[in-house]
Parts: C-alpha cells; sequence; structure tokens
C-alpha cells in the first residue's frame, strides 16, 4: 500500500493560521503532523496535537467542542489519549479520516467560518507548550540502511573487505534501549564505560562521544507473534517518521561491539524529535529506492517489489549542525533519506519475516544517513575519519568528537516542484559533563 497525493496536499489551501504560509515554517497545512504536549504555567496532562505554522491544535479540545463530531469513537478516544499508541493502532484508514477533519479545520474559508471560535480557542502558540514523548515506545530496533555510511565504517575497519557478504541480501540490524529514548531538547550526559588502554581496559568517561545521523519510522497497527507482514502490506503498519540521534560513544563500541554488536556504547541515549509526520503527508515526496549497481544482487523475493522500487524510497534533504556552547550554529553535513540501500518498507517486512511481533509505538531506525560524496556522513566518525582529520570550526576550534556543551541540532525537510515543501521540526541534545565519580 501506498498512500496517494489527496486534497490535503493542496498547495493552493489556505491556512486560517498566518505563520503557517510562511515559506520557512516546517508545518504547513500539507503537513499536520502529531505530537503530544503539555501546556506551560499551568498543571495541564499531555495532550495530543497537530503542529500548525507557530501553533498548536489541541486534539483533544477540539474533540470536546464537537469539532471531530461524526468521526469514528475508537478514533474520538484515541485523539483523547495522553500518547499516540492507542491511534496508532487504528490503521490507515482512520489516521486519513482524521487528517481529512484537521485540514478541513484549518482551511481559511467558509467551510469552517461558523465554527472558527471553537477553533481558535483549541489553538496555542508553541511558546506556551513543552513537548514531551510522543508516544510509549515498547521497542527500538536499529538497523544499517545506508550503504555508504557502512562503507565508510567498513574501510576504517576492514580495507580490504569494507562491506561483509551479507550486507547486500539482508537489512542488517539491531536491538536498541527502548528506555533511554529521550524527546529533543533532553540534555544528555556523558556516559561512563570500559574502553582499550595502553596495557588494560580502562573505565572512565567516554572521550569519543558522537552523534549519528537518523530517521525513524513509528509502527502503527502491529502483526501478531508468528504471522509475517509481507512487502505489499508494509507501508499500512508504519504510522509516520520523526528524526532520530542515536548518540555513540566509540571508543566503548570499538572495545565492546565484538562479538555481539552495540550495546552500552549506545544505550544511554537516544533523541527523537517530537512531531511525527504521517506516511500521508510524505506522499508527494516518495520517490524510486535507490538503483543498485551493475552486479549487486537482487532482493530475496520476500524483499522484492516493483512498486516499492518505484516509489519506496523518500526525498528528505537532511542537516546536522554543531553549536559550540556560547557560539553560532555550524553546518556540518547534508544528506538525504532516498539514498538508503533498503527501503522502510523492506526493514519492516524483514524485521517480522520470522514471525517477530511488532507493535502500535515500536520504533524502526533507519541507521546512520550518509552521502556518498564530501560533507555527506551522516557523524563525526564519518566526516574526521575516525578522528584523523578534525572538522575546522569558526575562531580556530576543531572538533574530532563531542566536547561536554556542544549541542547537536538535526532538521529534517521534504520538498518537490509543484508542492509545498514540509519539515520535522528539531532534534536537538546538548552534551553535559559525566558524573563526577561512578
Amino acid at each position: 500500500m501506498k498512500y496517494s497525493v489527496n486534497e490535503t496536499h493542496d498547495p493552493s489551501l489556505e491556512c486560517r493560521v498566518k505563520s503557517a504560509h510562511d515559506p520557512r515554517t516546517d508545518f504547513p497545512i500539507q503537513n499536520l503532523p502529531l505530537g503530544v504536549f503539555i501546556r506551560l504555567n499551568c498543571k495541564s496532562r499531555p495532550a495530543i496535537g497537530v503542529a500548525i505554522g507557530d501553533r498548536i491544535l489541541d486534539l483533544k479540545q477540539s474533540r470536546e467542542k464537537g469539532l471531530l463530531a461524526g468521526l469514528d469513537e475508537r478514533l474520538l478516544e484515541g485523539v483523547g489519549s495522553e500518547s499516540l499508541n492507542d491511534l496508532m493502532a487504528l490503521g490507515p484508514e482512520h489516521w486519513s479520516a482524521l487528517r481529512r477533519r484537521i485540514s478541513l479545520l484549518l482551511r481559511a474559508g467558509d467551510a469552517s467560518r461558523q465554527k472558527a471560535a471553537e477553533i481558535e480557542a483549541s489553538l496555542m502558540p508553541m511558546s506556551e507548550t513543552r513537548m514531551v514523548m510522543p508516544a510509549r515506545i515498547g521497542d527500538y530496533t536499529d538497523f544499517y540502511a545506508s550503504i555508504y555510511h557502512a562503507r565508510n565504517v567498513g574501510k576504517m575497519f576492514r580495507p580490504d573487505t569494507p562491506l561483509l557478504p551479507n550486507y547486500k541480501y539482508v537489512p542488517v540490524g539491531y536491538h536498541g534501549r527502548a528506555s533511554s529514548v529521550v524527546v529533543s531538547g533532553t540534555p544528555v550526559r556523558r556516559p561512563w564505560g570500559q574502553s582499550e588502554g595502553q596495557s588494560a581496559p580502562e573505565f572512565k568517561p567516554s572521550r569519543m562521544l558522537d552523534y549519528e545521523l537518523e530517521v525513524g519510522a513509528f509502527v502503527g497497527t502491529g502483526n501478531a507473534l508468528g504471522q509475517s507482514v509481507g512487502i505489499r502490506e508494509a507501508d499500512a503498519h508504519l504510522f509516520g517518521f520523526c528524526l532520530v540521534n542515536d548518540w555513540s560513544a566509540r571508543d566503548l563500541q570499538k572495545w565492546e561491539y565484538q562479538p555481539l554488536g552495540p550495546f552500552l556504547a549506545k544505550s544511554f541515549a537516544t533523541t527523537i524529535s517530537p512531531w511525527i509526520v504521517t506516511m500521508e503527508a510524505l506522499a508527494p515526496f516518495r520517490v524510486p529506492a535507490m538503483q543498485r549497481p551493475l552486479g549487486d544482487p537482487a532482493p530475496l523475493p520476500y524483499l522484492a517489489d516493483k512498486e516499492d522500487m518505484e516509489s519506496g524510497a523518500i526525498d528528505l534533504g537532511l542537516e546536522v549542525f554543531l553549536c559550540p556552547e556560547g557560539k553560532s550554529p555550524v553546518l556540518l553535513s547534508r544528506s538525504n533519506l532516498r539514498d538508503l540501500y533498503w527501503t522502510f518498507s523492506q526493514l519492516l517486512t524483514h524485521h517480522c519475516s520470522n514471525g517477530c511481533n511488532l507493535r502500535p509505538g515500536d520504533l524502526i531506525a533507519s541507521g546512520t544517513v550518509s552521502g556518498e560524496g564530501k560533507g555527506t556522513g551522516g557523524c563525526l566518525l564519518e566526516l574526521t575519519w575516525r578522528g584523523s582529520e578534525p572538522v575546522k570550526l569558526p575562531q580556530g576550534d576543531t572538533r574530532c568528537f563531542l566536547e561536554d556543551g556542544d549541542e547537536v541540532v538535526m532538521r529534517g525537510r521534504a520538498e518537490r516542484d509543484g508542492f509545498v515543501g514540509i519539515g520535522f521540526g528539531e532534534c536537538r541534545g546538548r552534551i553535559v559533563p559525566s558524573s563526577d565519580s561512578f
């Protein structure tokens, strides 16, 4: 299943919220991402909202004012929850119905004029809110879907065989730590851990702290234990996307990753952006999957689908900025999600091909998204080539890896001629010093 472009993507739509027409906004009326917020300066509970310009439409309040009347009762219960899990569980038909209703409510025109006062009362400035985790994440899986990233890292450690034999046949991934996934803006404490020493391993704070630019997909409807999901049905099980920073302690990772892969070097924190851009919102930006080079094997039959090859990728531009404490942001890299070797449908299908049960709110991440050219590496490990080529910053500063006080800011934006560009907001986190002692 692939979503089609429809009236909610119409570039001529006019919104009642003026800031939604600002060409710099990530949140025009064609986007309508969902998140969970708390109102500041009052004892409010978390509520589901929709980002529109510089404001948020409170869906719980919209429901109470009758603005969502006529929608399925389960959908109304879902939007009244304190997380998106119940809504995610309902499936594409319900998600689309909600998107159409919200689009109608926010349009500037006769259709919603009679309820203008109720709509205005359900809108609030983003500046008067705090974003919290959008969903209860039961499980988090991180893949390794960028062949450019995999090849670069492989060259550093295995120059003669940068890609292992399985890479072009199977989407490689590992089970991450869901409990330490945090929302954008949460400080990240430098972790302690074991790293290689001159004569024996040492236990100390990491000195090679890194970020990883990734995109994550939230699972909507799940699958029962023991049942798989075919490649044609995979998209219908994906609710939407966010930005992901999979923080990595490279010195700890180097010492511990063999033979079972990532562990404490990554489980201390993973940051996600708070707004989930739905699959339907991204319909205009679907593009063909990466064309495999001549000589590469075709995907095995359970991962092969003509429709997925024709429109399984997403043209999503990604940027990473470094903000040293007290200094201006510096652009570190640009890459694009369309350059993944494996599509998200392939990732989900492979994930449950053995009968593994996915549940609403589970998070599937792409792995570091890197490009082929210079300045497209999705982490400092690549940009500095394992620390041997420091990144130059203004005023003579350099970075091989992150210092205390550094803030990493990630942004994503999908654009295409004939459509209004949509964004993801920011995924940001600042490094704070390790605790004084273990």
